[in-house]
């Protein structure tokens, strides 16, 4: 029978922390129960069943199944009625419009467009209308997500197992030893793994510690996620905890909602209060799903963080799902469709196997699972964007963290996109900021170049010691870099090898002279295995993007060409609407493969027919031009159709006759008005709600497609090339759900010249910046830029 460690509160405290409403904490009141609180108002009964308010979300529990239950405001509107599930129970996180009545029991709850999240404030009650006189709770507050418990709250008991430093408990210990359960402001309890490292190696702690926290499994006792792993072996004790409705957490799931956010605050601050946790304040690590929410954790500001170490993250939650305002039917749906299916009921295997060893909280968790809504289902209603996304917006919550920030990030990601760039330069208030930025994909965070300035971060701001790499960790790497880059990637030199244990602050003085922001180019083409994550040649800026980047401005013009010069005649060329575009992606392998090298990847970039795009080029370039930040199209675009779907690819033409892919902008054209405070001279950030959209004239409209940040060299004799196109092809795991324009299709005229001159502008480094090697990098080799025979497109005249 396995044991579980629930952090023991006195139930009064639990009672006040619950909503953090009762009347008199500390005075014997029961705080959020449906009987307790203020007077029941005149012609009503108290209820019978218990409510506990959240952030943002208010949970039934202990009703009669089907009974109807209303959530009223203050004023006294009714908002919204549910049918308690077969358990008594209904959670209240988003309200529709219009008041409506919703059977739980159907696993259909209303996230549907037009409605919000449930606000926070005070004076809210339950009431069942059915009884006469109708039963109603005590009026409770919903919180917000920065209304902190007591800090009393935060003093919870939490233990750990040692772990081997090769993997796995020490001998003689039970992994499951390491489970705790983590109480919330609001009650739910977050199922949490503890592994603290090899005291044959690390000694018998104080450790530095890190959380992992996502809503895959971290705190699956017998899988740890690989930021544990590796930050287990360089002697962090470590955390990992699933987000509520995930895993053997309680509470209902959600995406990057404020709760969530709150559970990471109240994360950090037990956490950070152990007496095994060296300095009194934690880190965090992760890459994916475990890399975003350190971002959203350290926008709380809790005062137990230290620093974190996100890696491929993302920007904006809806434009993930929606980018450029077109659905995103290939990753980012089946991400949602797969959270869906793990936050029901024993949605994830390992759940079972805890439940099944006795793990009675994991199994009590379970329930409330029904309460769950169809995330994939609620996000893909969401045309428009809703103005409540702003909550979740990172390039706004980023303002707020001032942590030391170390971030990775690919600019051809094919999991997360490349949208994170453009938020690089709102970490207004981080106290430092460490940017390594590359070619590449999703898994390359973890390769041992990124590992070693990583691992000298964590400790320099987390362990605020000298950085020592175990030495057994690193004879071992290249191994462990083999079995999953397929290369035998080494650490880099300890570069403190000259400092004694007791400089700490001279390493520190000699890390912080590092500039903020690495550039690695030509990732794949370095040396080593050929397709492998290591560069050829890196450049350092003071921020991103360069302050001494340039606009590269190129007209499209007649004879299919780019000119620096803006054509005097006005002209168009016009392409076709594609419908089989759409979910054509580059890669039929899964997320999981683009870990290998390039070499072993099945891709088949393929190329858009004749009269479905348009192609414009440069000439020969008589010098190298690097890339580096933002750029968008300025297309002057006519269609009787109403709106059109828009891509945009850049690619190089080298030379030697192949096509080298760089980066991409989507677009629904309908979408045109530009968020001027938040955009700058290349950046541009586009308005996606309802009052935003305005379908296209039948007469010539100027439309900007921004296209993403990324750092490219173009060598002297190679072309870029500008193709415009249907959404689609262009990329591996991403397609398009393409606005469909009818039967008769669509056609759209792009003007040229004269008063419809249609443009690209890219952000360049002035000529000399960096130094670039004569060779080009073989066909094939670069992370995340396929390459092709270069096949000439013929333009329609418009």
């Amino acid at each position: 029978m396995t044991t579980q460690k629930t952090s023991s509160l006195p139930a009064i405290l639990l009672a006040c922390t619950v909503g953090l409403v009762a009347a008199g904490c500390g005075d014997g009141s029961t705080g959020a129960s449906g009987n307790s609180g203020p007077p029941t108002p005149p012609g009503s009964v108290p209820a019978e069943f218990d409510v506990a308010p959240g952030v943002q979300r208010v949970t039934v529990t202990r009703a009669v199944p089907g009974q109807p239950l209303t959530l009223v405001d203050g004023s006294g509107q009714r908002l919204l009625t549910l049918l308690a599930d077969d358990l008594g129970q209904a959670t209240f996180a988003y309200l529709p419009a219009e008041h409506t009545v919703v059977d739980t029991t159907t696993g259909t709850l209303p996230p549907s467009a037009g409605g919000a999240p449930v606000q926070p404030g005070d004076g809210y009650v339950i009431r069942d209308e059915d009884r006469d006189p109708p039963a109603v709770s005590a009026s409770f507050r919903i919180l917000a997500r920065d209304d902190h418990a007591p800090a009393s709250h935060y003093e919870q008991e939490v233990v750990g197992v040692s772990w081997n430093i090769i993997g796995g408990p020490k001998p003689g210990y039970d992994a499951s030893e390491g489970v705790n359960y983590l109480v919330m402001r609001d009650g739910v309890t977050l199922s949490a793994m503890v592994r603290t490292p090899d005291e044959s190696f690390y000694g018998s702690g104080p450790w530095p510690t890190v959380i992992e926290y996502s809503g895959y499994d971290p705190s699956n006792p017998d899988r740890p996620q690989p930021g544990t792993l590796i930050a287990n072996a360089f002697g962090f004790a470590t955390v990992g905890v699933n987000l509520r409705g995930t895993g053997c957490s309680g509470g209902t799931f959600d995406v990057f909602d404020p709760a969530q956010q709150a559970d990471a605050y109240d994360v950090v601050e037990i956490i950070s209060r152990q007496p095994w946790v060296r300095g009194g304040r934690v880190g965090m690590v992760g890459l994916s799903y475990s890399g975003i929410t350190q971002l959203y954790a350290a926008a709380t500001r809790p005062p137990g963080l230290a620093a974190i170490t996100p890696l491929s993250v993302i920007e904006d939650p809806w434009q993930m799902s929606w980018p450029g305002g077109i659905y995103n039917a290939g990753f980012t749906k089946e991400w949602l469709q797969e959270r869906d299916n793990q936050a029901a009921p024993g949605g994830q295997s390992w759940t079972a196997r805890r439940i099944e060893e006795g793990d009675t909280e994991c199994e009590e968790n379970q329930k409330i699972r029904t309460q769950s809504i169809d995330f994939e289902a609620f996000v893909n209603s969401l045309e428009r964007r809703p103005a409540d996304s702003d909550a979740r917006d990172l390039s706004r919550l980023v303002r707020d963290i001032e942590v030391p920030v170390f971030l990775t990030g690919a600019w051809q990601d094919e999991q997360t996109g490349p949208r994170f760039a453009g938020m690089l330069r709102d970490f207004d208030r981080a106290e430092r900021t460490y940017f390594t930025l590359f070619n590449g994909h999703h898994p390359d965070g973890y390769q041992a170049f990124h590992l070693s300035k990583w691992f000298d971060f964590l400790e320099l701001y987390v362990a605020r010691r000298v950085p020592r790499v175990n030495e057994l960790v690193r004879a071992a790497l290249p191994g462990e870099m083999q079995n999953s880059f397929g290369a035998p990637i080494e650490l880099q030199p300890d570069r403190f090898a000259d400092l004694g244990d007791d400089d700490y602050e001279a390493a520190l003085a000699r890390f912080e002279t590092d500039p903020p922001v690495t550039v690695l180019f030509e990732s794949g083409a370095g040396p080593g295995v050929p397709g492998s994550p290591t560069h050829r040649f890196e450049a350092t800026f003071g921020r991103w993007p360069p302050a001494d980047v340039e606009a590269w401005t190129l007209y499209l013009d007649a004879g299919e060409r780019l000119s620096t010069e803006m054509p005097a005649t006005a002209s168009a060329d016009a392409f076709e609407f594609e419908p089989e575009a759409g979910p054509i992606r580059y890669s039929q392998t899964g997320g999981g493969s683009f870990i290998a090298p390039t070499t072993e990847l099945q891709l088949d970039w393929s190329y858009t027919p004749d009269g479905y795009g348009l192609s414009y080029l440069t000439e020969p370039l008589d010098e190298t031009v690097v890339l580096a930040g933002p750029g968008y199209a300025d297309l002057w675009v006519q269609t009787d159709a109403g709106d059109a779907p828009i891509e945009i690819v850049l690619s190089e033409i080298t030379p030697d006759g192949n096509e080298v892919r760089i980066q991409t902008g989507v677009q629904l054209a309908g979408y045109r008005r530009i968020d001027e405070e938040r955009s700058g001279p290349l950046l541009t950030r586009l308005l996606f709600g309802e009052d935003d959209y305005e379908p296209l004239p039948t007469e010539m409209t100027l439309v900007r497609v921004p296209i993403f940040d990324v750092a490219h060299p173009l060598r002297t004799g190679s072309r870029l090339r500008v193709q415009i196109n249907t959404p689609g092809r262009d990329l591996p795991l991403w397609f398009f759900d393409n606005p469909d324009p009818g039967p008769g299709g669509a056609r759209y005229r792009i003007g040229r010249g004269g008063m419809q001159a249609s443009a690209i502008v890219l952000a360049v480094l002035p000529i000399g910046t960096i130094d670039v090697p004569d060779d080009l990098p073989p066909c094939g080799l670069l992370r995340g830029q396929p390459c092709r025979p270069y096949v000439e497109m013929t333009n329609a005249p418009g």
